[in-house]
């Protein structure tokens, strides 16, 4: 029902008085980011670590700082100099961006969960660890449901009251929308989601400098295409929701705001976009191109690569792939999650374990369900 009426803007084309919406930083704000940005030109390790370690490592909120503490900031891991500078700008949003790191590996790991690489997490600093390093799509994956992930915490935040730079949405009111529905409940301040997700996640590939056309250009490109076809992800699917009113639940009026789509569609979404994810290579020119021409040229809301996926079957530090061994797998299914394909063809070995389930549940007025215990021996099955 809402795709009839809400008609989102182009974030590729959007043209505002500031990045806020409308809400701009104090200058004296704008001058120290314009700072940090020309001043971070130096490569970082690479991805030695990285702003994702904000869900491995719960930030604090500003009522909870101590007078006289380090400021938080400073004490963050994996933040690049213009994130770090955008965190003094915009302390409050730190929580929220953790928030939203955390949404997306959750996620990550369960759209992977029945793959040879299932989006392990391997340490709180560099959380995936060198696996991605490799510019695969499954890495294109991970940028994307990570940048998805901090336009939905950031806009529910807005909604809810937490940040003091922005609020419910101010999403115009559908045309479509029937005369006799109000516009008005608090929505999901998408549009700020948006905005600040682009400048926070984008900062750290922007303040890399390398040469027209080098392999690392090619990497920042595709981290940039999969960031923005995440954040776009999120927008696109947000939604009208309504609510009734009337005597006896008769529904003779309706209030609807905007709403954001519930995270695993999401998900389910940019699962598609990795399954037809497009091979790039670099150009002279600095751009990416397909290495393919025979195949549709990628739009921004579509994921790419510019590495093919390493070896998920063995462990190998050098590539940061953890292997399948040890991996629970079914033997029945011929899918990825099956023996023969998540063994690699090494064997499996079978086990015997306990499993113990509620069962025989009951209703008793009012108002609860009993249930017994029920206790059942299975077969599982783990990579050689």
């Amino acid at each position: 029902m809402g795709a009839l009426f809400w008609k989102p803007f182009i974030p590729g084309v959007f043209r505002s008085p500031g990045p806020w919406g409308g809400l701009r930083p104090t200058m004296p704000s704008l001058l120290l980011l314009a700072a940090a940005l020309l001043s971070s030109w130096a490569q970082l390790p690479a991805e030695a670590s990285s702003w994702w370690s904000l869900a491995m490592n719960p930030v604090q909120r500003p009522e909870m700082f101590i007078i006289g503490a380090q400021p938080v900031c400073s004490q963050l891991p994996g933040l690049s100099p213009g994130q770090r500078k955008l965190c003094q700008l915009y302390q409050e949003h730190m929580a929220y961006i953790g928030e939203g790191a955390k949404t997306g590996i959750k996620e990550c790991q369960y759209q992977f969960r029945q793959r040879r690489w299932n989006c392990s997490t391997v340490d709180n600093t560099s959380v995936f660890g060198r696996v991605m390093q490799i510019g695969s799509r499954e890495t294109a994956f991970t940028y994307a449901v990570s940048a998805a992930g901090v336009v939905n915490a950031i806009s529910r935040a807005c909604r809810e009251g937490e940040l003091s730079t922005c609020g419910c949405s101010r999403t115009a009111r559908p045309k479509d929308l029937p005369r006799d529905w109000l516009w008005g409940g608090c929505g999901d301040n998408v549009e700020y989601g948006y905005r600040f997700a682009k400048e926070f996640v984008d900062a750290r590939e922007r303040e890399k400098n390398f040469a027209k056309g080098s392999e690392e250009q090619g990497r920042v490109l595709m981290n940039l295409q999969n960031n923005e076809a995440g954040r776009r992800a999120v927008y696109k699917m947000a939604d009208i929701a309504c609510k009734c009113h009337g005597v006896s639940g008769s529904c003779s009026l309706k209030t609807c705001w905007l709403q954001l789509a519930e995270f695993r569609k999401v998900g389910d979404q940019l699962k598609e976009k990795y399954d037809s994810a497009a091979a790039m290579r670099i150009t002279r020119k600095g751009k990416l191109e397909l290495v393919n021409s025979r195949f549709n040229q990628p739009t921004p809301e579509d994921l790419v690569y510019v590495d093919p996926s390493p070896d998920y079957c063995l462990r190998n530090e050098t590539t940061g792939s953890l292997g399948t061994q040890g991996r629970l797998c079914n033997k029945t299914s011929e899918g990825m999650d099956g023996c023969e394909l998540m063994c690699c063809g090494r064997g499996y070995d079978q086990f015997k374990s306990l499993q113990v389930e509620r069962c025989h549940c009951k209703f008793h007025w009012c108002c609860f369900v009993k249930c017994k215990k029920c206790t059942e021996i299975v077969d599982q099955y783990v990579c050689k």
